[in-house]
């Protein structure tokens, strides 16, 4: 395939990387608006990858769709814009794949949080909560991993209303927690806590590699397809 990276910091250079090493063609790099014109040459039968800055991204998704070429995006913090976005993608006839993470592991992860979620929500004396930690070039928190965890588990346990980004103590709050250290690529869990025992979910990244593949894997996925997908359209495929 043909792809064009949108973002060219760490996760773009991975993302490259792993292209490469799949026998993809990267036919453009862009890193700001004013290269995007120089990339409309190249733009006809390719598939956008696009980890730009969270204020960049719902312009690049809808240049995509104008020029009618897929876009798969792994930049969060823009989701506050997600319907007008979906709106664009079905009257262009586009085709968007978004993930607030595209780590298979994370995804497994998001799979087993839904099933214990159900199953605590009817288990007395537990205490839930959600931390992240990531490297303190990450603008956005929580991360929106955090945040899908987080969702996920206020979905399934009635008993919970609503998540805040801070330690509280208020039994229909979910606390989530947010930490911003070093150069960690992203470390994720889930918390079940009490007065006998603590339960946890974890995710923890060893680098950028497997965020990278995954957005790779997505690009390939959709390939000929048109629509909205996540990563949940994708591990399907799994049998998940």
């Amino acid at each position: 395939m043909k792809i064009i990276i949108s973002g060219y910091g760490r996760m773009g250079k991975t993302v490259e990387e792993i292209c490469k090493q799949r026998g993809h063609e990267i036919v453009a790099i862009i890193d700001n608006a004013s290269e995007w014109e120089k990339a409309t040459p190249s733009l006809h039968g390719s598939i956008v990858i696009d980890f730009s800055m969270p204020e960049e991204a719902v312009n690049n998704i809808l240049r995509c769709f104008d020029h009618g070429i897929p876009v798969v995006t792994g930049t969060t913090g823009w989701y506050g814009q997600l319907e007008t976005v979906k709106n664009a993608c079905a009257n262009k006839q586009g085709t968007l794949f978004y993930s607030p993470n595209f780590s298979l592991g994370v995804n497994i992860l998001f799979y087993v949080n839904r099933l214990l979620a159900k199953i605590m929500a009817s288990t007395d004396g537990y205490r839930a909560s959600v931390s992240e930690i990531h490297h303190v070039h990450k603008l956005d928190a929580p991360s929106g991993t955090a945040l899908r965890l987080a969702e996920d588990i206020l979905h399934e346990n009635p008993k919970l209303k609503s998540w805040k980004n801070a330690a509280n103590n208020h039994p229909e709050i979910l606390p989530v927690i947010s930490f911003r250290q070093g150069e960690v690529p992203g470390t994720h869990e889930v918390i079940y806590d009490s007065e006998v025992d603590r339960l946890s979910l974890k995710h923890e990244a060893k680098n950028r590699k497997g965020f990278a593949l995954g957005a790779v894997l997505a690009a390939e996925f959709v390939h000929g397809k048109k629509g909205v997908f996540t990563m949940d359209d994708y591990m399907k495929t799994l049998g998940m």
